[in-house]
């Protein structure tokens, strides 16, 4: 344990201390979520909470990372910490997926089974009006009693089509810095790091364009019927997970910068790249899902 561990050694399997960081994080998220549900329903004073919370949160997390990165830096992690992070991340990352899943399977079920089913022969006496077709453009489809305002669905061309070929680059650059790391080439890493993270920062910009031409040109909200559900949570959550791998890429850059990693010891850099490599794949799928299909 690391209380009985010589000074510049390795520990057997190191145990840190007892930290105040997950109840300070834990009482941020209290005031997210507390601020958010209260903002949401027309309580101005919600902001306010969220915000806070918002900044309580960001400034735990900074110092918990930079405690990691001292006690790594330190010396203080062995095989056996590195095998437990590679654990970790594996299965952080398979819970993703989960996650990722649950929301296709919405998809799925909607176009395969519920709008269908709406379209039924019992279900015309209802709603004679209702087409069961999808994507539900202008409405129609999805409110037949006019609830739901008519609104475009969004194709593949060009903006979706852009972000893809973003990501899949970065994908390439990524793979090409993890070599250069491997090689002990460090301005090379870093040059082709900053590229990576320059593509995640492009393809947030391209898809907040995207979301804006949707609103004011497409009419396309989270309110327009499943479609619009569908879409926005999909499309959405999948941006939130690019910008989270987007700083990650951004962290392990300025680490490199200041000397850390080696050749053979660099799992921070490792499970930045799986994560990204994950929200890649899962790109193509929403690409090919609920672009084209």
């Amino acid at each position: 344990m690391s209380a009985v561990t010589p000074a510049g050694s390795t520990p057997y399997y190191f145990v840190p201390s007892p930290s105040r960081f997950p109840v300070q994080i834990a009482f941020g998220m209290l005031l997210i979520i507390g601020g958010a549900a209260a903002w949401f329903n027309d309580g101005d004073w919600g902001r306010w909470v969220f915000f806070t919370g918002l900044l309580v949160w960001l400034t735990v997390l900074f110092q918990w990372f930079s405690q990691a990165i001292r006690e790594s830096e330190g010396g203080l992690y062995s095989d056996r910490v590195d095998a437990s992070y590679r654990w970790s991340m594996s299965w952080f990352i398979f819970s993703e997926v989960m996650f990722f899943a649950s929301f296709f399977g919405a998809l799925y079920w909607a176009r395969v089974h519920s709008v269908p089913a709406l379209g039924s022969l019992e279900n015309q006496l209802l709603w004679p009006d209702f087409k069961a077709v999808w994507p539900s453009a202008g409405g129609g489809t999805a409110s037949p009693t006019g609830t739901v305002e008519p609104f475009a669905t969004m194709g593949p061309f060009w903006l979706p089509t852009i972000n893809t070929a973003l990501l899949l680059t970065s994908g390439v650059t990524l793979t090409i810095a993890h070599h250069a790391l491997i090689g002990n080439r460090r301005g090379t890493t870093v040059f082709w790091m900053w590229i990576t993270v320059l593509l995640g920062a492009t393809f947030l910009c391209v898809q907040a364009y995207e979301y804006i031409h949707a609103y004011s040109d497409l009419n396309l909200k989270l309110s327009s019927g499943v479609y619009g559900s569908t879409f926005f949570m999909l499309t959405g959550f999948h941006g939130f997970h690019v910008f989270m791998g987007m700083l990650m890429l951004l962290f392990i850059t300025l680490r490199l910068m200041k000397g850390h990693f080696t050749p053979k010891r660099h799992f921070g850099f490792e499970g930045a790249a799986w994560y990204w490599h994950f929200v890649d794949v899962v790109w193509l799928g929403l690409y090919l899902l609920v672009y084209w299909l």
